[in-house]
């Protein structure tokens, strides 16, 4: 009985393990909002790619400016931020102050 216990134990912690692999998240707030996963997104991914690695954004705001669609995303965790600018659903720019000192 008791192997069996320690087997499911083992189990269900190998696959937390597993599933928190995905991103990083900042181990005091649970914020995914951290540099290493403001360092996998890159210029020309789309708002989905963008929230499958940071989560749906602090706020969001969309622009119609005649030929493109201007959509800013704004993630907050604290003092922190990060801020991507998208055309369309490609993304145009980013900007943060993580690794930043006051």
């Amino acid at each position: 009985m008791n192997q069996t216990k320690l087997r499911s134990f083992m189990i269900l912690a190998a696959v937390l393990m597993m599933t928190s692999l995905g991103c990083s998240r900042n181990p005091l707030s649970g914020s995914k909002l951290t540099t290493a996963n403001y360092d996998q997104i890159t210029l020309g991914m789309s708002k989905a790619q963008v929230e499958r690695i940071l989560g749906p954004p602090t706020s969001a705001e969309t622009k119609d400016m005649l030929i493109f669609k201007k959509t800013t995303y704004r993630y907050e965790d604290s003092k922190n931020f990060a801020i991507f600018t998208f055309k369309n659903d490609e993304l145009d720019s980013k900007d943060t102050n993580l690794g930043r000192e006051p």
